[in-house]
């Protein structure tokens, strides 16, 4: 099920980012730098079932590699330090993040050939479309 997200996504819009960074403690300069970046996200899945996650951009790179469902310590772009675990629930990758007693979930789903990723924490959320490059 994991298949469908393998590949490379290049980000097209990014709606509400700047609230969902706020709302998760992100400073000033560094939103400024997140809002105008549009990082490729790079899935892929090895032989033993653990997810490879990069996100490259101009200003950061980042990776993360897990096996569903099996939390794991995660360093973020912003450098949050975050207990996360990834699930698959109902066709979507749900990534839930723990750090000082706060938690964020950012959900990523495939529609009409779309990346969806939904970014939420409380009442705030901001949604990142991405389409698959050739």
């Amino acid at each position: 099920m994991v298949e469908k997200f393998v590949g490379t996504w290049k980000m097209i819009s990014s709606e509400n980012f700047d609230d969902y960074m706020k709302a998760i403690g992100v400073g000033f300069a560094t939103r400024q730098v997140g809002n105008r970046t549009k990082p490729n996200l790079v899935v892929s899945v090895d032989d033993q079932g653990t997810v490879c996650m990069k996100s490259q951009s101009t200003f950061k790179n980042t990776e993360i590699k897990f096996k569903l469902n099996e939390p794991f310590e995660e360093t973020t772009a912003d450098d949050r330090k975050t207990r996360t675990v990834v699930t698959l629930e109902n066709g979507k990758l749900v990534q839930k993040q723990n750090w000082d007693g706060k938690e964020t979930c950012i959900e990523r789903e495939i529609s009409d050939g779309k990346l969806i990723a939904k970014c939420i924490i409380g009442d705030v959320v901001a949604v990142r479309t991405y389409v698959k490059e050739a």
